[in-house]
This record gives C-alpha cells, structure tokens and sequence, in this order.
C-alpha cells in the first residue's frame, strides 16, 4: 500500500503516542500543546491514509486496537530512533557533554546520589545530569521508550536485553530489635536461623521487596502481611517490635541510627544485589556512559 508521506509524519507519531499513553484525547493534545480537534483530525486522517483504526473510542474511554498497538510500537521505536539521532548530531564534537536523563530505583537514590552529584559534576561539567527516581518498572519503561538514556538499578530484576556495567556489590544485612532471638550477642546470623521468623518487606513494585520475599521464601521464614513504601518505614515498624527486616548496606549508616536496633551479617553467602548502571543497546553514547559508570563506581568505593 502506498501512502503518501505527509499522512505518516513524526508529529503524527507522536500524537498517536500521547493518546495511546493517557488513554485520552484531550490528555493527549495538552501533552502534545495542540488543541484536541487538530490531534483529532492529524489522527484520523493518517488512520485513513493507513486503512487501519488505531483507536475505539466514545464518551467515556479510549481503547488501542490490536492493529493499534502494533502500530504504537513501531511508532514508539521510530520516534526513539529518532531522539538518538537528534542527541548524535547535538553530541557529535563532544559526547559529554548537554544532557543525560539517569533513572534511579527508590532504595539506591538518597544514599547514592549525595555522594555521586558532586563527583559528577567535578568530573563532567559541561553534562547536565537530570536523575528521575522511580520503580524499577517504570524506570525499565522509560528506558525502552526513550525518555531516559540509562538507569541505575540493581540488575536483579527484569531489565530485559540492555548493556550494563557493574557498579558495585550491595549485601543485605539483618536488622532486629533488641531482645528479639536474632540480635543475640553473636556477629553473624546464618540463614536457617530466619525459619519462622517475621519478616518486613517493601511493597510489590520494589525490586528490593522482591528480592526479600523470594529470601525468606528459599530460608522458611514469613512475609508479614504489611508491606512498606519505603526502608525508612520497615526499620521504624522493626523498632516497634513488629518483626525484622533486610537492608541493604549502601542504607544502613542513613536507617539504622537507633541505639535500639542491632545489625547482624549473615554467615556465608550473604542476601544481596548487584547495582548496575544499564541502557539501551546500540544507544549512540554507549562509550560515554560507560566512562560515566566508572565515575560512579570509583564515587561509590571512595565513601563505603
């Protein structure tokens, strides 16, 4: 089928895009700073040009065809590509320097970004790094889109097919209450001594929750039923008593400050992650994140 080309525009693209992520037109047509009955008709018109619907829509919702979301795939690809493209001519004398857009995970950022901005911008000063903190998920999501050139994460969790380097390993250690059986006087807590015992995890979403669960569930310990939004949360719900947690140990200096706590390693192979910094491949930068990387893992070895 021939279309012409002024049917199948970028613009068009990225309005069909902007529907198909909020569900809405007129959502759509503010992102896009378009009114919505121009967004109506660019789409409508490149519908028919294509012979296909990309949209059902009526009063109240807006549903993506089968046809539609192969469609908004292709698109999100081309408009990525497109973005790359744009950042290599902008780049091409001097790859380090504008912008760079990191994703950051929630149980990584306040305890690693205090100590990378300063060395980040020491080291690159003519980069602007804009960091967006967010789930893993999201982050994976944003990636794959193009709204982020890379994120820092732990490689644990499903990323897909991307590059990374490591930045560094991050054990987990146990955090109990005074007077609880695993804060006896002993420096190491082995995992079987955890069978049975209660256990506070981050709600679903956090790959780190994850990572707890699948934990407890390999040394026969219980998951409470609470699930906490943050670190700071699950260590204030273990000095009440309620149980005991894992954390990792890039949080403990900023979580654990409560002379009512204690803090046990685990004998032998500790619980862990893995931080990385990853990103798409064939991203046009790829050797100047890398450089960014290792800026980051020396920042990280130089305040452990």
């Amino acid at each position: 089928m021939n279309v012409p080309q002024h049917h199948v525009t970028l613009r068009k693209l990225q309005y069909a895009v902007a529907v198909a992520d909020s569900l809405s037109f007129r959502k759509a047509a503010e992102a896009c700073f378009v009114s919505q009955p121009a967004l109506s008709t660019q789409l409508a018109q490149m519908e028919q040009a294509l012979g296909i619907r990309l949209f059902e829509r009526d009063q109240r919702r807006v549903i993506i065809t089968g046809a539609g979301r192969e469609f908004i795939e292709r698109a999100r690809h081309i408009l990525r590509e497109m973005g790359d493209l744009e950042e290599l001519a902008r780049r091409s004398t001097d790859p380090l320097s504008g912008s760079l857009r990191i994703g950051v995970i929630p149980t990584i950022s306040p305890y690693l970004l205090p100590r990378l901005t300063p060395a980040l911008r020491e080291a690159y000063p003519r980069l602007k790094f804009s960091w967006v903190e967010d789930k893993t998920r999201l982050l994976v999501r944003s990636l794959e889109t193009g709204a982020l050139d890379a994120v820092l994460l732990a490689i644990e969790a499903n990323i897909g097919d991307v590059e990374r380097e490591i930045i560094a390993e991050d054990p987990f250690v146990l955090v109990a209450p005074r007077g609880h059986a695993l804060a006896a006087s002993k420096a190491q807590v082995g995992i079987a001594e955890l069978r049975d015992a209660t256990v506070l995890v981050l709600q679903e979403g956090h790959c780190l929750g994850e990572q707890a669960t699948a934990f407890c569930t390999r040394s026969s310990a219980n998951v409470d039923a609470f699930r906490g939004t943050s670190l700071t949360t699950l260590v204030q719900m273990v000095a009440g008593g309620a149980g005991v947690t894992l954390v990792p140990k890039l949080a403990l200096p900023h979580e654990v400050t409560d002379t009512e706590l204690c803090v046990r390693d685990f004998s032998g192979a500790p619980p862990g992650r893995t931080i990385g910094l990853v990103w798409r491949k064939h991203y046009a930068f790829d050797a100047a994140l890398r450089q960014v990387a290792t800026t980051i893992r020396q920042a990280y070895s130089a305040n452990k």
